[in-house]
């Protein structure tokens, strides 16, 4: 048999923002499917009508789209195998399900939630299945002139599947290897509901994965349950050949303690769970996104494939190329892998540092600009290569270099009472003086002439450099000295000097 073409899918349900678990799920679909030349679908799962949620599915896509994991057919990107949308299948759907119900393999069920509450306090742990089925209001125990009599009263219905006991079940997952289930611990899921005519999700998964030609099901682990009943549909409907392979990622764990990584668990660690920032359309609530937060979509991206997934090697910065040819699926782990969102920082710190000057420069641009300061984009620049080094995020470059635009007009107290002498006043006056009659104020000339008059003077060159530091920065941070006087300029660094001499002083003799 000829070798079928790689087709993956995402399809994730319109009920709220997208999870960041859902996102690595999508991301290893999209590798998956680029590494083998295949096909990366995007499917909308929205047959649950009641938890449908306006604007996420805008969401999703604006997701994916800063994410730059680029879907080739599905909803808004078109195809030959739509719609893409579940609510647009039902007729496709109806048709399977009167095709189980014919062979057999299905059947209708009466039952109210009431009755069926009241089973489940009669039978602990209750499950409707080969064992309980004769018990209840179902086609297998009403004759067929009964099943008639309540649809045609518009009696609501459901349909289920018909499960077999003693039967074992096999699932070949490439993660998780031979998975074998016996079918006596399965219940006879609902395939469909007559009240909104829809499918439920196990039945329409199959479906359309079945339809659209789906070879490879990569999903989360909390769906390897599922998986039993998904092989048992696909024999029901003689599509063993066409089967597509399993393969169930582990969970994404709680940065500390244990069980699976949530909403709170972001906020209370103060960290973004979701890709973009959402408003809640329901309650009003806005939750941070990555992308608000200031992280770089290749970072996030670089990131999660590190999360449950190794390349067997040192290597830890991968592009997306990089991570298409080095992508093996049987390398996941099965256990389920922490959410280290400390190391989500260090990868954003990297690519901060990977990209060029000029890049991050066109990025802190408009925050120098918000700050009241017109500065040429080539200072700027001149700003961010000597600084970048030091943040994660582009947004804490300015408390760390507002002094290059703005001069200080306060001294933090903990720094003068310790770098500000006695002898301060005198040796930053000298200093002052001796930079006035430099011509050239570039950073090699300063740093070579003020070098020999420390080592004239016999001065210590920290507390000279510390001093200084405080008249130009107004505190004791910032790159070397000479790179910060050769880039305000001669001027700017004499008059900075002189007020701080003036003002430091003043308070020295107010102790």
């Amino acid at each position: 048999m000829a070798e079928r073409k790689v087709r993956v899918r995402f399809a994730p349900s319109p009920t709220g923002a997208l999870h960041i678990g859902g996102v690595r799920t999508a991301l290893f679909n999209y590798l998956f499917a680029r590494q083998h030349g295949g096909d990366f679908v995007f499917r909308i799962e929205d047959t649950d009508s009641n938890r449908f949620v306006p604007g996420a599915e805008e969401y999703i896509i604006e997701s994916f789209r800063w994410l730059g994991l680029k879907f080739d057919e599905g909803v808004s990107f078109g195809g030959a195998k739509g719609p893409y949308r579940q609510s647009e299948r039902r007729d496709i759907y109806k048709k399977y399900v009167d095709q189980l119900l014919d062979a057999g393999k299905a059947y209708i069920a009466f039952d109210t939630p009431e009755e069926l509450e009241a089973k489940r306090a009669e039978i602990q742990n209750f499950q409707y299945d080969a064992h309980t089925r004769g018990q209840m209001r179902n086609s297998l125990t009403m004759s067929a002139e009964e099943v008639s009599a309540e649809i045609e009263n518009g009696s609501q219905y459901v349909v289920r599947f018909k499960i077999e006991p003693g039967r074992e079940v096999l699932v070949n997952d490439m993660i998780r290897g031979e998975v074998r289930v016996k079918s006596d611990i399965l219940d006879d899921k609902v395939l469909y509901k007559s009240a909104d005519e829809l499918p439920t999700y196990h039945l329409a998964n199959i479906v359309d994965d079945h339809l659209m030609e789906i070879s490879h099901v990569i999903r989360g682990e909390e769906w390897l349950p599922s998986a039993p009943l998904h092989v048992l549909l696909y024999e029901a409907f003689g599509w063993q050949d066409t089967m597509p392979r399993f393969a169930h990622l582990p969970l994404l764990l709680k940065p500390e303690g244990k069980g699976k990584l949530s909403k709170r668990d972001g906020d209370r660690l103060g960290f973004p769970v979701f890709p973009l920032e959402w408003h809640d359309p329901k309650t009003g609530e806005v939750s941070s996104g990555y992308r608000e937060s200031g992280y770089f979509p290749e970072a996030v991206i670089n990131f999660l494939a590190m999360l449950g997934w190794n390349p067997g090697t040192e290597q830890e910065i991968f592009s997306l190329d990089e991570l298409v040819e080095a992508f093996d699926i049987s390398r996941c782990s099965k256990a389920g892998a922490k959410f280290d969102y400390q190391k989500g920082i260090w990868f954003n710190h990297e690519y901060i540092l990977r990209k060029s000057n000029e890049e991050i420069a066109q990025l802190f641009a408009p925050i120098v600009a918000n700050n009241g300061v017109d500065e040429s984009m080539e200072r700027v620049t001149k700003v961010v290569s000597m600084m970048k080094d030091r943040v994660s995020f582009v947004k804490e470059l300015w408390p760390l270099c507002s002094f290059f635009f703005i001069p200080p007009m306060e001294y933090d107290e903990k720094t003068r009472k310790k770098r500000w002498k006695e002898d301060s006043p005198q040796a930053m006056t000298e200093l002052a003086d001796l930079l006035e009659t430099l011509d050239d104020f570039s950073l090699e000339n300063q740093e070579r002439v003020v070098e020999a008059w420390i080592e004239e003077k016999g001065y210590k060159l920290g507390n000279i450099m510390n001093a200084w530091r405080l008249t130009l920065v107004g505190e004791g941070k910032g790159p070397g000295m000479f790179d910060i006087s050769a880039f305000l300029g001669k001027e700017e660094t004499l008059r900075r000097m002189r007020r701080a001499i003036k003002v430091l002083g003043q308070a020295k003799s107010e102790e």
